[in-house]
């Protein structure tokens, strides 16, 4: 099943159960992805759409971030949620061991050596790990390989 289709059947759900939470993350998601259609004038792939997806995360943890500095808990709790509804829409995510695996043969295979070649890595490795890792733990693991 889509995920747009997939979403249209959790708002339902959510509506029916009154889950307010998920229910507002939902609609704020199909919003956006509509918004993205519009300003694209097609219709989205799934890769586009696990990218709408993939951005509201993003900026979720940036607000998360902000309100835990700020000291402001209940915000922040709010944020954590919205987080963890948003992920249930990605696919599983790669640990930690798994990205490093990866990194280590990308780094092979692209003949990379020095923080120079970090471009060549990421732009062979970010395809791969699309809404399966996120981009920061890649950068700091190619990073770490490439000292």
């Amino acid at each position: 099943m889509s995920l747009v289709k997939q979403l249209e059947q959790d708002m339902k759900s959510a509506l029916k159960n009154k889950e307010k939470t998920k229910l507002s993350v939902i609609r704020m998601l199909r919003a956006s992805i509509k918004k993205e259609e519009i300003d694209r004038r097609h219709a989205l792939s799934e890769d586009d759409v696990l990218e709408v997806i993939m951005r509201e995360i993003k900026q979720r943890k940036d607000s998360l971030s902000e309100y835990e500095k700020a000291g402001r808990e209940e915000l922040a709790q709010k944020e954590r949620e919205e987080i963890e509804i948003l992920q249930a829409y990605l696919p599983e995510q790669l640990s930690e061991e798994e990205v490093r695996a990866l990194v280590q043969q990308v780094i092979q295979e692209v003949g990379a050596a020095t923080k120079a070649d970090m471009g060549r890595v990421m732009g062979a490795i970010m395809p791969r790990v699309k809404g399966k890792a996120d981009g920061r733990l890649v950068n700091r693991l190619v990073q770490e390989s490439l000292r």
